[in-house]
């Protein structure tokens, strides 16, 4: 039984209200990352998408969805950076004021890029205090709090991802992404075993952020005491009900990798597919190339590469002899 919460029919009602707006990422062969994860590999690069990571599609998907009441009291939220950028773009399209609340370390060229779409930035001291002083501001100023990824229409706009997956590659045995909060990983798994019930759904999580692996064993979801990880991208620092039922029901495993295991991915994508990733961009490829995914050898397996924005700064920090 689907999940009824967020349904195949979501998803393909979100896809054609943002269609419109949002790129139709490519689907991509890489015949030598998949001699090297022992697949048939194929990268959906949502790292091309608009504000260079998919989270443009459930943003707009949910400001769409607004009524006017919603719509006049401005948006806020919290975020890394990706679902910041992605709200401020979708707010800007429709004229709406945006309001997002970052960790004061947050990516400096992902701060940029808010500001640039029109939004304003607000910063916590780290990403255990985001979303109480978040809430404060929205407490005292009435704004319109649209989720990163605990939200309804969220996870539908999310699902158009894999909604596309399934349409270039229908008989797809394995579509396996970066967990972070579990906006895209629910919305691929409603998608996916809508359609494709026998294909295997697989999350990604990095060891420093395991929030979604950790609610799951503890059979509630929990808050992280400590967030460390540089896939910012998945670094959310709780999980949500309305996700953790969907992953728990439909998801068929979320494993979890390191720190290291994340960047030397990045830097194979690089170097063999020239597609330039963010960490949490890697996330699937790295746990394919660690063999913890529990895909069969052979089988046809997408990756989603889900984010591109990491700054020049960074990668040289990744990439330098000395990076841990």
């Amino acid at each position: 039984m689907i999940s009824s919460a967020v349904t195949i029919d979501d998803i393909r009602a979100a896809h054609a209200r943002v269609t419109d707006r949002i790129h139709r990422t490519p689907l991509l062969q890489s015949s030598t990352l998949g001699r090297m994860t022992g697949t048939d590999l194929w990268l959906k690069a949502e790292n091309l998408q608009r504000t260079g990571a998919f989270k443009a599609r459930g943003a707009l998907n949910a400001v769409r969805l607004l009524d006017p009441e919603q719509r006049a009291r401005g948006l806020v939220t919290m975020s890394t950076g990706n679902h910041g950028q992605g709200l401020a773009w979708a707010a800007a399209q429709e004229g709406l004021r945006c309001v997002v609340f970052m960790p004061e370390h947050a990516v400096p060229t992902k701060v940029e890029a808010i500001r640039g779409y029109g939004a304003e930035t607000r910063f916590a001291a780290t990403m255990e205090q985001l979303h109480e002083t978040m809430e404060t501001f929205r407490a005292e100023n009435g704004m319109h709090f649209v989720h990163p990824f605990a939200d309804e229409a969220v996870i539908a706009g999310q699902g158009t991802v894999a909604l596309e997956i399934l349409e270039d590659l229908p008989d797809v045995e394995a579509v396996v992404v970066g967990a972070g909060g579990g906006g895209i990983l629910a919305g691929t798994a409603v998608a996916v075993k809508s359609l494709r019930p026998e294909a295997r759904v697989v999350g990604v999580e990095p060891a420093g952020a395991a929030a979604i692996s950790r609610s799951l064993a503890a059979g509630r979801p929990v808050v992280l005491e400590r967030v460390d990880t540089v896939a910012d991208g998945l670094a959310a620092p709780f999980a949500a009900a309305l996700n953790q039922s969907i992953i728990e029901q439909l998801v068929d495993d979320v494993v979890v990798l390191s720190d290291e295991q994340i960047v030397e991915a990045m830097g194979l994508i690089l170097e063999r597919t020239k597609l330039l990733v963010e960490p949490a961009g890697a996330a699937g490829v790295a746990a394919l190339l660690a063999g913890i995914a529990g895909v069969p050898a052979g089988a046809r397996t997408v990756a989603i590469l889900t984010g591109g924005n990491v700054d020049r700064a960074k990668l040289a920090r990744l990439f330098s002899p000395t990076a841990a």
